[in-house]
């Protein structure tokens, strides 16, 4: 079979930048043993004539000098490590983060587009205040100080093109200030490090626990923070850590990236509220619309707010006009409050379900964090590696994130398993083929 594939690469049959059909999906066509496949693709990969990376499968390189490269753009989007589309191959993809976008508001947002289509004025489509319309700020305002505790008038809103927008400004006007480093959650989020470190600012990892980060490691003169929901590990920053940090002299960067989605009870109020001079709060639509909306809000303390609106001016004269009308239109007639009321029981069921199947079929892994958000956190029996497990997962078809994937120092492995997007039945089949994979040792 090895040589089969060698000659058909190194024939021009298989181009470069072809992607190679899953290995459980050839075996099943060719009738053979799936190890067959994965030695064949191993050979290829050792020869230098594909590439493998965990989730995007095997791609062809080519060979020789004649050989067509991948694309200057293929090998780019291959080499970021924020959240991309899944690789074809995947069928169910638990990537943590991702809503149910089949449940996007689309007949709601089609009326509240129409009507302010009606309305819109020639001045509304020329360019504007680039911290975002008035009419969203104010509507923002209310809306986050009546369910997230916020304090904050529309003057100290600046809408922006998600959280990544949010980190990158603070990032580059902190490193500005002269701040070259900052806390991080390790475990944590990896592409808010990403993004600050490509700023200027660099990552620093401080530990967390079941009471969220540990307060009396940091260090830095800023820190960024998940307090209402950790990610990944889904703990609540207890109140005396809450204290801890409110007493600490540093800025508190807080990404309050789900705390919409509590299960069991209201969410703990933002720690902005508690602190508005000390802390930059930022939060989206991205996981309650949907992430290809590109919309958030950032307010910072008043002090850095004039800096912040100068770096958002420059990188894009503002977002866009019309989303953010339609949008505040949303929250002003209540239908964004009835959709996510829609949603979180939805994702309450589904969540009870993944538990289940887990229960059934991975009965060895404890599940940590509390009844929120969108994904939860399966940690393995050690010594595993989470990262090979992913890795068979991804060959059978099941994307989930190794725990490791988001650490900066080396900790119990453990899996990052999204179950918003999918029914309870896909939900279940994804538990029944993590749990039929042989759990790897290091």
């Amino acid at each position: 079979m090895t040589a089969g594939l060698r000659e058909a690469i190194n024939g021009g049959r298989l181009a470069s930048g072809a992607r190679l059909p899953a290995t459980r999906v050839l075996a099943a066509e060719l009738n053979i043993s799936r190890g067959v496949v994965v030695e064949a693709y191993q050979r290829l990969i050792d020869e230098g004539l594909a590439t493998g990376r965990t989730g995007a499968g095997t791609t062809v390189l080519g060979h020789g000098r004649d050989a067509e490269p991948p694309s200057d753009r293929r090998r780019a989007l291959d080499d970021l490590r924020l959240p991309l589309p899944p690789p074809e191959h995947i069928d169910i993809d638990l990537s943590p983060g991702v809503p149910d976008l089949s449940a996007f508001p689309r007949a709601q947002w089609l009326r509240a587009e129409r009507a302010v289509l009606d309305e819109i004025t020639a001045a509304d489509l020329g360019y504007g205040d680039p911290g975002g319309t008035p009419r969203l700020r104010a509507e923002l305002a209310g809306w986050l100080r009546r369910t997230r505790g916020v304090r904050a008038e529309a003057d100290d809103i600046i809408v922006v093109g998600g959280v990544a927008q949010a980190l990158a400004l603070l990032a580059q006007t902190l490193h500005a200030g002269g701040v070259t480093a900052a806390a991080v959650e390790d475990p944590g989020s990896r592409g808010a490090r990403d993004q600050m470190a490509h700023w200027g600012v660099r990552p620093e990892g401080v530990p967390v626990d079941d009471e969220g980060i540990l307060v009396d490691r940091i260090t830095q003169e800023a820190a960024v923070l998940t307090p209402a929901h950790q990610f990944p590990t889904g703990v609540v920053l207890s109140p005396a850590r809450r204290r801890a940090l409110l007493e600490w002299g540093g800025l508190v960067i807080e990404d309050d990236y789900d705390a919409e989605h509590r299960y069991d009870r209201a969410p703990v109020a933002a720690l902005q509220g508690s602190a508005p001079e000390r802390v930059a709060y930022s939060g989206s639509v991205s996981k309650s619309l949907a992430p290809g909306m590109r919309i958030g809000w950032l307010i910072a303390p008043r002090r850095l707010q004039a800096a912040l609106l100068e770096a958002k001016h420059d990188t894009d004269l503002g977002s866009p006009a019309i989303p953010q009308l339609v949008l505040a239109r949303l929250l002003s007639n209540g239908d964004y409050e009835k959709h996510l009321r829609l949603v979180r029981g939805r994702q309450r069921r589904r969540r009870d379900a993944l538990l289940a199947a887990l229960r059934q079929h991975l009965p060895a892994a404890r599940v940590t964090g509390v009844a929120a958000g969108l994904h939860l956190v399966v940690m393995l029996p050690e010594p595993m590696s989470d990262a090979i497990l992913a890795e068979r997962a991804a060959a059978d078809g099941v994307l989930v994130h190794p725990l490791s994937w988001h650490r900066l120092q080396p900790g119990p492995p453990g899996l990052i398993i999204g179950y918003a997007a999918h029914s309870p039945d896909r939900l279940a089949e994804a538990a029944k083929r993590l749990g039929s994979l042989t759990l790897p040792r290091p």
